[in-house]
C-alpha cells in the first residue's frame, strides 16, 4: 500500500505530426502526481524532495499558477469559482518537478475533485518557451466515462510551426494504477498532430526518486534541449513558420466535455500512431 496519496508515474511521450510532412519523436519521462495538501508532508518525509527550496527533486509554487504569491491550490479553486464549477475536494497535479533546481514543464495537468472525491474538472496548464503560461479548464461530467472526452479552442501559441487557429481534443484516464492523456491538434483540414503521455504508478519514495534520478538523469533539462532540437529538425524539413502573436488576453480559456465525433476522431488518431514503422524512439 502507497505511503503517501501523491505518487510517481513512469511512462513515455509521443508526438506524431501528419502533414504537411510526417514528424515523429519519442521519450521516455516520468512524472510526479502532487496532492497540493500534501506536498509539505512530502518535504518532511522524503529527504530527496523539498518545497519551495533546492534539493535533489523539488516543488515551487511559483512554477505553477497565476501568481507568485499565491499557493497553486488558491489559484486553482479561484478559477473553479470564476466558472461555475463544483470545487472543495483534492486537487491533484501531474507535472514535471525541479531536479537540481531547474524545471520546463509544457504540460501540467491539475485533476480537480467535488467534496465527495469525484473528478469535476480537468485544468490543462500550459507553457511555451518564450516565457509565457495559460490555462484550458473543462468541466468534468459527474456521471461521465473513462477515457473522459473533452475539447477547446486553441488560444495560447505554443510551436511556431503551429497556428492558433486549432482545436485541441483530450481523451483522458486519469491517475490510478496508470494514467494515460492523448492529445490531438486539429485545423481546418483535419488532425494535424497527435500526442500521447502514458504512465504506471510507482510508490513514492526515497528510494523511487533515486531511481528515478538514475534511470532519467537531468530530464528537465533534456525536454528544454529535446523541443529545441525537435524544433531544427522540423525546420530543415521545410515546414513554415508561423508568427507569434500577442498571449490572449485572459488566464484561461473554458472548454467542454466532446460530443461522440471526438471519440471516432481519438480512435483513428490512435490507429495511425500505432501504424507500422511510426517513428523511431528519441532517447
Amino acid at each position: 500500500m502507497d505511503a503517501f496519496r501523491s505518487g510517481l508515474y513512469a511512462g513515455s511521450l509521443m508526438h506524431r505530426r501528419l502533414r504537411p510532412k510526417v514528424h515523429n519523436l519519442r521519450y521516455r519521462i516520468f512524472y510526479l502526481l502532487l496532492d497540493l495538501d500534501e506536498i509539505d508532508i512530502l518535504a518532511k518525509r522524503l529527504r530527496l524532495f523539498s518545497h519551495n527550496r533546492l534539493n535533489l527533486f523539488s516543488f515551487h509554487d511559483r512554477d505553477h499558477g497565476e501568481a507568485a504569491a499565491e499557493s497553486p491550490r488558491n489559484a486553482i479553486e479561484q478559477q473553479l469559482r470564476n466558472a461555475g464549477i463544483e470545487h472543495g475536494g483534492a486537487i491533484k497535479l501531474l507535472t514535471m518537478p525541479r531536479i537540481l533546481g531547474y524545471a520546463f514543464n509544457p504540460l501540467s495537468i491539475y485533476f480537480c475533485h467535488r467534496r465527495d472525491g469525484s473528478l469535476s474538472a480537468i485544468l490543462y496548464e500550459v507553457n511555451n518557451t518564450f516565457g509565457q503560461r495559460h490555462n484550458y479548464l473543462i468541466p468534468v461530467a459527474a456521471d461521465v466515462k473513462e477515457p473522459i472526452l473533452q475539447e477547446s479552442h486553441k488560444s495560447f501559441y505554443v510551436s511556431p510551426f503551429m497556428s492558433t487557429d486549432m482545436v485541441y481534443t483530450f481523451s483522458v484516464i486519469p491517475p490510478g494504477k496508470d494514467v494515460a492523456v492523448s492529445i490531438t491538434a486539429s485545423d481546418e483540414a483535419g488532425i494535424l498532430l497527435v500526442a500521447r503521455l502514458a504512465g504506471t504508478r510507482v510508490a513514492l519514495s526515497d528510494v523511487a526518486l533515486a531511481r528515478t534520478l538514475i534511470f532519467y538523469p537531468l530530464l528537465t533539462l533534456k525536454v528544454v534541449v529535446g523541443i529545441h532540437w525537435e524544433a531544427l529538425r522540423i525546420w530543415l524539413k521545410g515546414m513554415r513558420l508561423h508568427p507569434r502573436p500577442s498571449p490572449p488576453g485572459h488566464p484561461v480559456t473554458l472548454g467542454r466535455g466532446a460530443e461522440s465525433k471526438v471519440r471516432n476522431e481519438s480512435t483513428k488518431s490512435c490507429e495511425r500512431t500505432q501504424a507500422p514503422n511510426a517513428g523511431r524512439n528519441q532517447r
